[in-house]
Parts: C-alpha cells; structure tokens; sequence
C-alpha cells in the first residue's frame, strides 16, 4: 500500500474512533464520576496493552523513558481526566469542536518551543481560529445557561497538551515504534490511575449496575478508542507531519456530532457559524 493511501485509511479511522469517544465519556459519566471515569479509561487500556506489547518495552533506551513519561502526562493522562470533568458540564459535540483546534495549537507550540516557522496565512488561521472559539463558547453559554461554559477552559487546555504530545513524539520518539510508545505510555499512568480510582469511592459503588453498565462503555472507550487508536496516531505521526496527524480533529467533530444528534444534542445556528469558522482557522494554520 502506498504511504499516502496509508495516511489517509489511518486519519479516516482515527476520525471514527475518536470522533464516537466523546459519546462514550457522556455515556460513562451516567454511573462514574469523571476521576473513576478517567482512571478506568487508562487502567482498561493499559491492561490491553500490556497482553499485545509488553515484549516490545525492552527496546526503550534508559534515556527515553523521560520522553514516554512526558508524552505519557500530555498525550493521555491530563486530557483523560479534563475531557471527562469537561462533559459534566458542556454537551459532547461542543467537546469535540472544541478539540478541532489541536493542530492549530500543535502549530503555535510547534514555533514558539520547536522552532518551526510561521507563515502568514498560519497566523491568519489563528486569529480566525479564536474569532470561532469565542463565538462557539460565549453563544453556548447565552443559549444553554443550564450548562457551565468555563468547563470549555478544560477542553481547551487538553488540546494544548495533545499539541505537546505530538511536537514532543516527532522531535524525541519519531524512530520508535508506535506500539512501543503507547505500551510504555500507559505503564507509566497505571499506577497513578489505580491510586486515583482507590481515592474515589468507586469500592463502594462498584456493585451498582449502574457504574457496571458504565463501565462496558469505558471498557471499549479504554481498548478501541485509547489503546488503539494512540497506536494507530504515533505511526500517523511518524509517516506524516504532526500539522497533518493532527488534521484528524477536522473530521472528529463530524462524527461527534451525528451521534450527539442521535443522543438529543443540538447546537444553535450561531454555534454552527463557530464551528465552521474554527475548521476555516485550523485548515489556514495547517497550510503549508
């Protein structure tokens, strides 16, 4: 298969998967709170991992265990937990446009810590990026007073720390496999993620059908949407540029969007005008 017909199956996929991990965190927060939530997620993943690819972490070098450690805590652990508080507040589709805006962070952490260079039609893409960002926000939080829009602060802060994760994968780990980075990833978070889940009173509620239910959901979410789909990222990342890898938030939202249609969710006519205007900036930011 050529590389090109291999980068557009892997973005396409991802777009799949990650763009119905938004539906699954609402479903999972029906019965968990977002801590048991997000510490599930990473334990259910790491327990999947560790069965396919365990063998493959002798191949990490001394020195690069700090570069797992650090994309570990940016590409999955913080953003794991802020997404799951963010949508106890804010609907999933607003989420995951929110998420859009990844590569058009990746760009600006890609510049000023990087060094890559700016052109102008990226900065141009910035600006009208956050033109979009502020209309989607503010209009939601006019029509939806039932709804925290600071929450979206959460979302917002976990894409600038996927942005992160991505420069820090292609600068540091770009010649390791991608099974090996996410199977040295989620070792690292297991234990912080089982001490965080035991700080809960997730022992006490664990019986209620109710959090087992949920539970299926982060099941799935954990294997299908984390463990697999970071898998399927690292090598997009290796065999593309992070610009591009990161280009798949484009489509998640579409996604996003038709199962929170299907789950009652419904943006207004001005939040639909920020959307549109947020892909304008995030396509401007990611031209060459």
């Amino acid at each position: 298969m050529k590389l090109l017909q291999l980068k557009w199956i892997i973005l396409i996929t991802l777009a799949l998967i990650w763009g119905s991990s938004f539906i699954l965190i609402k479903k999972g927060l029906v019965g968990l709170d977002p801590f048991q939530l997000g510490s599930l997620r990473i334990i259910f993943c790491t327990i999947f991992l560790l069965l396919l690819g365990y063998r493959s972490l002798a191949s990490i070098a001394q020195h690069q265990w700090k570069y797992i450690a650090l994309t570990s805590l940016f590409g999955t652990f913080i953003p794991a937990y802020l997404f799951a508080i963010a949508q106890t507040q804010i609907n999933s589709s607003v989420s995951s446009i929110l998420n859009s805006l990844t590569p058009l962070n990746t760009l600006i952490l890609g510049a000023l810590v990087f060094g890559l260079d700016f052109k102008r039609t990226q900065i141009l893409g910035i600006i009208i990026g956050f033109i979009g960002t502020i209309l989607l926000i503010f209009n939601g939080a006019l029509h939806h007073p039932n709804q925290n829009y600071w929450y979206t602060l959460l979302v917002l802060i976990a894409s600038v720390c996927y942005a992160t994760n991505v420069n820090l994968i292609k600068k540091y780990l770009s010649e390791m496999k991608p099974l090996t980075i996410t199977t040295g990833n989620f070792l690292v978070m297991l234990f912080p993620a089982l001490i965080i889940l035991l700080c809960s009173d997730f022992l006490s509620v664990i019986n209620m059908e109710t959090v087992r239910h949920s539970m299926i959901f982060i099941a799935v979410l954990g294997v299908i949407g984390t463990g697999i789909a970071n898998i399927l990222f690292y090598k997009l990342i290796q065999i593309s540029s992070p610009v591009f890898a990161t280009s798949v938030t484009y489509l998640i939202p579409v996604v996003a969007f038709f199962w929170g249609l299907l789950d009652n969710e419904m943006l207004t006519p001005i939040q639909f005008l920020g959307a549109f205007i947020i892909l304008i900036g995030v396509y401007l930011s990611g031209k060459k």
